[in-house]
């Protein structure tokens, strides 16, 4: 379709222009749908830019973590998408996930599960394969380092206890937070997710590096083994 033929957003009416609303009154007054719409610039022939916009967050019941983990394929599937407005929309919302993550390291110290949850659920939360991250803090639990330890498929990731550990000695961490992610949106812990938990626990002891919690993130939740008791 050519791009002259679709419904561009010059062609709207001035009070009807995300582009014109955002710089009269403010990018809070934009609705999600808007916001997007700007990103896409035009829609089609027969449906504008924004209510594109609206097809496709209806798509995902509005949700944006949900959105975020779209692909270029899935949002080429809509009419009048096509790979350019996609890589568009899906750069936005990493901006805007790396964003929450740069905010939340500005707090430099984890005092709490939640902290842990806040600096990682932008980095994993949604995404469709596990991975396994650190947290290295010294001893005022002040953020060292964040580090990725492994990347797994659909149901499971390996963490080789030898980096994670080498890690903490090079930047002389006294505590460790160990997470990882769960695609399936449960937040319960496996077997194998105790079973490696207890053999990090020993491994730090030996290192005299505490394991200071083991979170599982989610796109939402998250499970806290300091919490329920089992660190």
């Amino acid at each position: 379709m050519e791009e002259g033929k679709s419904l561009s957003i010059k062609s709207w009416a001035k009070d009807d222009r995300p582009r014109e609303k955002l710089m009269d009154k403010g990018k809070e007054t934009l609705s999600n749908a808007e916001l997007i719409a700007i990103l896409l610039g035009s829609g089609t022939p027969n449906v504008s830019a924004v209510d594109l916009a609206k097809k496709i967050l209806k798509s995902v019941d509005n949700n944006l973590n949900e959105l975020g983990r779209k692909t270029i394929n899935d949002l080429t599937r809509f009419k009048g998408i096509g790979e350019a407005k996609a890589v568009s929309i899906i750069t936005a919302l990493e901006l805007g996930n790396r964003r929450r993550h740069s905010e939340a390291l500005q707090r430099k110290k984890i005092t709490q599960s939640e902290d842990a949850f806040e600096v990682m659920q932008p980095l994993i939360g949604d995404l469709h394969h596990e991975e396994f991250w650190a947290i290295y803090v010294n001893s005022h639990n002040k953020i060292l380092s964040v580090k990725s330890i492994s990347k797994g498929g659909l149901t499971g990731t390996l963490a080789d206890a030898r980096m994670i550990f080498k890690e903490a000695i090079m930047i002389n961490a006294t505590g460790i937070i160990l997470i990882h992610n769960h695609p399936s949106g449960n937040t319960n812990p496996s077997r194998s997710d105790h079973q490696l938990t207890k053999k990090l626990l020993e491994a730090g002891r030996v290192m005299d590096v505490n394991i200071l919690d083991h979170i599982i993130v989610t796109e939402k939740q998250y499970y806290s083994f300091a919490d329920e008791g089992h660190i």
